[in-house]
This record gives C-alpha cells, structure tokens and sequence, in this order.
C-alpha cells in the first residue's frame, strides 16, 4: 500500500492524448500487452480490501461520534429548524407539506421534498413537534438524527472516493478526516436543515462516478484484451472442398458418369456454393465489426455505477434545485472520461466513438434517470389530495401535472425575486476566506446561570463556521488543481475543478440574490479532494529518496494536526458550549465572524 498518487502514471488515468498500448514486437506475447493495457485504463486498487474498508470505516465512526454526541442541544428549534421541522411533520402526517399557521391546509414551500422526507423518516422514529407544538418523543433527536446520520455517511463515501480516486487508503483516510474536522460539515449534520442531504448526494453521485469510470475502463479493457487473444493465433483454414466438385481430387467430372452421379455432383456443388457465399459473408461481417471496433473501439454494454450516479444526482436535485448544476458538471466528466478510455484503448477516433458507443446511454443515464428519480420524490404530492396547486386546474392526471408546473413556476419566480437584506448575508466570493460565517445560534447565559462560571458571562453560540485550515488552504490548492491540468492534463484535477465550479460558480449569475455562506457546503468535497491532491504529491513517489518521503511525510503530517487542533479550538462554538465571553472573543479572529 502506498500513500502517494505519484506511483499511478498520469497517462494511465486517461488524462491528456494518451497513446493506445501496443507491443513494438508483433512475436511479443499478447497476455503481456493485455496486461499493460489493463494496467494503464484502470490500475489495480491497493493493498488490502479488508484495512482498506477497516481504516476508512474508522475514521467514519470518529465523525459519526462527534456528530451524534449531545446533538439535542440546543433544546428546541433554531434558525431554518422553524421550517423545516414542520414541513417534515406535514409529510410524515399527512403526505405534503401543512400550513403551520392554521395547522390546515397546503403550505407553499420554495425547496423539493426529498430532504424533508428524510427528516420525517427520523422523525417518525425517534420524535417530533405537532403543528400545535405538543412535543411526542424526542423531538430535537427526531429532527436532527437523520443530518446527523447524511453527514457521517458523507465522510464514509468520501474516503473511499478518495481512496479509488488516487489509489491509496492513506490518502482516502486522509480527506475523510479533513470532512470529519471541517466546522461547516460539522454542524450542518447537527441541525434540522436541508444542505447536508445536498451535500451528501453529490457525495455519493460522485463516488458512483467513480466507480463507473473504473467499471467502464475494466470492461474495455478485457474486451479489447479478448480481441488481443483471438488475433494471436493463425487464420482459420478454408473449409475443405467437396468431394466430387472441381479441384476436389485433382480431376474433373467423367462425361461418362451416370445421371444420379451428376445429379449427386450438381447438388454437392450447389452446396458447397452456399457455404463459400455463407463463409464470404460471414467474414465480411466479422470484418467490418473488426473495423468499427479499430475505429471507435467496443461497445461496453449496461454501465450500473452510471445508472447510481443518475439516481443520486436525481435525488440530490430532489433536496434542492441547485444540483441541476452538478448533474451538468458531472455528465460532462462522464463523456470526456470516454473519450479519454477509448483513446488510451487505441481507438482510432475516440470522439466518435464515444459519441457512437457512449452517448446514448450516457444521455439516459443524466438526463432522463436524474428527471425520472427528481420527479419520483414528488410521489406524496401526487398521490395525495391536499398539495399546495395540486388542484388548482381541477382532477384527473393532466389536471394535476398542470397544477405541478405552475408550482414549480411560482418557485422559481421566488428564488428569481429573493433579494431582502439580512444581517449574514454575504457573496458568493467571500465565501472561500469565510468572510461572514452565519450564526445559527447564539445566547448569552449570566454568571450562575446554565452552567456559566464566569463573573464577566458567558457566551453559547452556534456559529456555521469552517476549518480555516480545510477552506483558506482549499482555496488556495484550487490553483494547483489548475496547473496541474494545464500541465499533465490529469483527470482528477479536472475532476476537483469541474466539480467545484459546478457547486460554485452558479452562484456568481445571480449577484443580487440574498446568499449565506452554508450554500457553500457542497464545495467542501472538492476542496478536500483538492488539498488530498497535492498531499500525496507531496509525499512523493515510492521510488523517491528518503529525505524527499520524509519531507513530504512531516509536512502533511503538521498539517493535518493543524486542521485537528482548529477543530477543536473551533467546538465550544461550533457545538452550542457555555464559554467564558472573552474565550467567545477570542475566536472571532474578524468582524464579520460577530
């Protein structure tokens, strides 16, 4: 096992204008060239399976601790938990989501129902608020468990992305701990809000991605190699001819013979016509596939992973609308990806090819799987009566698509139209150095009072407030990222800037919209994966000298006890802790932190 991403040659990843493996000596064995080319589309994962799954589940349990431990305080509802709680108890109750004003009725809601599903499920299970606010259980458990259970999951999923994606369980370990010590992740899995169910679908979208471009890559790579083994041995012999036909015994047909022996004669060579045309054709046919398969490569039939990224993405949409942009992002890599492939494979016109082999299922698989899934998380609005415009143009199944579109329509007039002022409002581009982090939370308990010790008062906050060692040095690898595709062109620093400029950049259209920095949170997985990049180039190569391993070794190994320390500098305020006011101050190293 190797923690570095250098040992993977960046060729072999389908980065760049890889040239097609082929053996300089036609004699050379073909199970050798096979395997190079295996080696080159899809290297094999290191190490154990077993410490892979051990070590990456360890660090998922860390998280899930941290996240889960006292996560019913504080007590009662907070910040967006007003809304969201409620709706989610529509759900649960009654299929859609209830006026909480008249405790009746249809509410009007501006986000898709699949991440207030989840919390209704968690709910269901362990508590909930009425719309009267009887309490039934342990409601603040019930809100809260399921973000809690979407962001442990999300440290899981990334380090085993991490882990494929650069071929080291020490890498993936390693970016799952930068996600389980990032504040922001930290305390969305702690409240009853929707962007953690966001960031988790791109989360799990993007390892089933992966997944598929090793799928992908492996299938065409045993077809090619079978197409290596049939070409090794000599051609077939011609059929032999038969008896009686001309050429068949060096003679031709006696003018003497008997009518039956003409007649036998006649039909043997009709026969033998048929099978020649047969053969002919046959190998006619074999030849033209031959040829389609040395200019586009092969088909490598139904993709699974592709099929389970669409789903997550669908249901990522199903949460809210803004992963339209990932889906874009992702369909994207998926096609280049492809083409990439089918390049190193040796074909001949890798574009068409994949536009040829690849295209229509790829379409299938993002744009009609992610449609199909948004829309399946839709059901209890269907399948119910009392849906806000369910029927608005009356019954029957047109009727209610009607009333759906016009619901859709008056959402998107009011994220258009949403422009009020709000003291943690903040634009998209201060977000990266955290400029104004939002305060979720926050009182200000007097000495004696709800465990203040401090004759000066205390202070309790919940502050939405990243690691500044994960997001200012997240930040700052994106430029890497951007050399480092410039210059290699490898594929996974591609991946870290298209998917970060899909969850980022959209947000720049639309300058006069009212924003908060939490929106950000589905950068994060990139931002990690970013610095995850440039830690195992640090680290070096296996063949490197010691003195460059152990450089690198100590300079990754500082840094990540660096992000550990802020952390935990960073809980009091990140888990509603009573503090000292001035150890309050102390950690609002800016203004805009207040």
């Amino acid at each position: 096992m190797t923690a570095t991403t250098a040992h993977v040659p960046w060729s072999a990843s389908g980065g760049g204008d890889t040239p097609p493996v082929t053996g300089p000596d036609p004699l050379g064995p073909r199970r050798t060239r096979a395997e190079a080319l295996r080696e080159r589309l899809c290297p094999p994962m290191p190490g154990s399976p077993l410490a892979g799954w051990l070590a990456t589940l360890s660090v998922a349990v860390l998280a899930g601790l941290l996240r889960f431990w006292n996560i019913t305080q504080p007590r009662g509802v907070y910040f967006d938990e007003v809304y969201y709680t409620k709706d989610a108890w529509g759900l649960l109750t009654a299929g859609y989501e209830i006026d909480s004003r008249s405790c009746s009725g249809p509410a009007y809601v501006v986000h898709p129902p699949f991440g207030k599903w989840l919390m209704a499920a968690s709910e269901g299970l362990f508590g909930y608020t009425n719309c009267g606010g009887v309490p039934h259980g342990d409601p603040e458990l019930g809100w809260r468990f399921s973000s809690a259970l979407f962001g442990t999951l999300a440290v899981l999923v990334l380090a085993r992305a991490a882990r494929r994606m650069f071929r080291s369980t020490l890498l993936g370990c390693f970016a799952g701990l930068l996600l389980a010590m990032d504040g922001l992740e930290f305390v969305q899995s702690r409240i009853g809000i929707l962007d953690i169910f966001l960031m988790t679908g791109v989360v799990v979208a993007l390892a089933c991605l992966l997944l598929d471009r090793d799928d992908g890559r492996a299938r065409l790579a045993d077809r090619l190699s079978a197409a290596l083994a049939r070409g090794s041995g000599p051609p077939p012999a011609p059929p032999p001819p038969v008896a009686g036909s001309p050429g068949a015994d060096g003679a031709g047909m006696d003018s003497a013979g008997s009518a039956t022996t003409a007649d036998s004669t006649a039909a043997a060579n009709s026969v033998a016509t048929a099978k020649s045309a047969a053969t002919a054709d046959s190998g006619a046919a074999a030849g033209r596939q031959d040829r389609l398969r040395e200019l586009y490569g092969p088909r490598l039939g139904f993709r699974r992973w592709r099929l389970a990224c669409g789903v997550a993405l669908g249901l990522s949409m199903g949460v809210k609308w803004s992963a339209l942009y990932t889906i874009i992002g992702f369909a994207a890599l998926a096609i280049a990806w492809d083409i990439g492939a089918r390049r190193t494979g040796g074909a001949q016109r890798p574009v068409l090819g994949a536009l040829r082999r690849d295209l229509p299922a790829w379409a299938a698989m993002f744009v009609i799987v992610p449609i199909v899934t948004f829309l399946a998380t839709w059901t209890g609005w269907f399948v119910t009566d009392g849906g806000y415009y369910r029927h608005f143009y009356g019954d029957g199944f047109g009727a209610a698509w009607h009333g759906w579109w016009k619901y859709q329509m008056a959402v998107l007039k009011f994220h258009e139209g949403l422009d009020q002022g709000h003291a943690f409002a903040s634009h998209p581009m201060s977000w990266l150095v955290m400029a104004r982090p939002v305060a979720y939370y926050y009182s200000s308990p007097a000495y004696g009072t709800s465990g203040c010790h401090d004759p000066a008062g205390c202070s309790r906050e919940v502050l939405a407030l990243g690691n500044p060692a994960v997001w200012w040095v997240g930040t700052a690898c994106l430029v890497g990222m951007l050399a480092w595709w410039v210059t290699r062109r490898d594929w996974r620093a591609a991946l870290v800037l298209v998917g970060f400029g899909s969850a980022f950049l959209p947000w720049l259209l639309f300058p006069n919209r009212t924003m908060f920095f939490f929106y950000a949170l589905p950068c994060l997985p990139f931002l990690v994966l970013g610095i995850t990049a440039l830690a195992g180039l640090a680290l070096g190569p296996r063949e490197a000298s010691d003195a460059r391993r152990l450089t690198g070794a100590l300079t990754v190994g500082v840094y990540t006890i660096v992000v550990v320390l802020l952390f935990a500098y960073f809980y009091p305020i990140l888990a509603a802790q009573v503090i000292p006011y001035s150890s309050w101050r102390a950690r609002m190293w800016f203004p805009g932190w207040i």
